[in-house]
């Protein structure tokens, strides 16, 4: 999504405001046993704030749980922070209208899609400097992610309907996916398959990363304009969440929705945390929907935990189980005018915050 479109809502009944690449994770006990009645319990609340200021707007977060370390856009750079001493790591800059970050760590290499650039910035995640950068096939590249089992990076640009896959280890284009629509947030399986929601015609695409090919179109029934995409790769489920306030549930190999529950407003980002078998989503109108996974088929919503308004975008942390929200104040929108009749408000000069949310 654009920058901005962090602010896209913000004229809407509540103000509001970006796992990007998910990474495999090892696979889990299943549901009953790695959740229960201690999970269920659990409730999630506002741990921190950890204020970072600056100017420009925001998108995609991504944690390195490993490594320690928040990716956060910033328009025109990436702010990277330590997340445990909570202090600056340093920056990537010449990201113009930077959208998301991916990381591949068995290669060191990170990668950032640069909406306004049409451009893929390539970095050491060691030292943070820049190696290259590569000229995507569509305009507007927004979501990014890494899937290791082809070791590529795929774009997905919004308004190129396309998606760009980059060979992760040389930079080099290895070929263009038409998709037929708008690609938001995607998610990768780590055994081939790649899954992107089509924001515009209310789809979600399965795509073959080795052969560059949709495979499957699903429609997805009762969900209007998804954004947000995670997965539960173990039990092969996928959470798309939707601006209609609800969250479908799929079955990854048909396609099926096995469940549907409702989430707040404004929603932007998704992420499943496989350790508590909990899928969150990030709503623009201040809080968090934690939903658990009792079964692969059966989900109920555990609580709307409290975060600040305009706190759409999010990563989890599977290490600490924390969700880190972006977020900053707002003064009053200014007057309608003929050509903004939905004036969106103005961001309060350093108030740009990453709020720390956790059981």
């Amino acid at each position: 999504m654009s920058p901005m479109k962090n602010l896209s809502g913000l004229t809407a009944s509540l103000p509001f405001l970006l796992l990007a690449a998910g990474c495999a994770s090892p696979a889990p006990a299943s549901p009953a046993s790695r959740g229960g009645s201690a999970a269920a319990a659990t409730h999630y609340h506002l741990v921190k704030k950890i204020p970072v200021g600056g100017e420009g707007g925001w998108d995609y977060l991504t944690v390195d749980a490993a490594a320690r370390r928040l990716y956060v856009s910033r328009g025109t750079r990436v702010v990277v922070l330590d997340v445990d001493s909570e202090k600056p790591a340093g920056e990537i800059p010449g990201t113009e209208g930077v959208h998301g970050i991916a990381l591949a760590p068995e290669l060191r290499r990170g990668f950032t899609s640069n909406g306004r650039a049409s451009t893929v910035t390539i970095f050491d995640t060691g030292t943070l400097a820049v190696v290259g950068t590569v000229k995507v096939t569509g305009d507007n590249p927004d979501a990014i992610l890494y899937d290791p089992a082809s070791r590529r990076v795929f774009t997905f640009n919004g308004r190129g309907q396309n998606a760009t896959a980059i060979d992760a280890a040389s930079g080099t284009i290895a070929g263009t996916i038409p998709l037929g629509g708008k690609p938001e947030f995607a998610a990768a399986d780590g055994k081939g398959r790649v899954f992107v929601n089509i924001e515009d015609k209310n789809e979600l695409l399965a795509i073959d990363s080795r052969s560059l090919r949709v495979e499957k179109t699903w429609p997805l029934a009762g969900c209007e304009e998804p954004t947000g995409l995670a997965m539960d790769t173990a039990h092969r489920r996928l959470f798309s969440v939707c601006h209609n306030k609800t969250m479908a549930v799929l079955d990854a190999d048909t396609g099926r929705i096995v469940a549907t529950v409702p989430i707040g407003e404004g929603v932007d980002a998704a992420a499943f945390d496989p350790a508590t078998s909990l899928a969150f989503a990030s709503n623009g109108e201040g809080t968090l929907t934690v939903v658990k996974e009792e079964t692969p088929d059966s989900y109920r919503v555990v609580e709307n935990a409290a975060t600040q308004r305009g706190a759409r975008t999010m990563a989890l942390d599977e290490k600490t189980h924390r969700i880190f929200l972006a977020t900053a104040e707002f003064g009053p929108p200014p007057s309608p005018t003929p050509d903004q009749p939905r004036p969106r408000p103005a961001i309060v000069p350093g108030s740009f915050t990453i709020l720390v949310v956790g059981p």
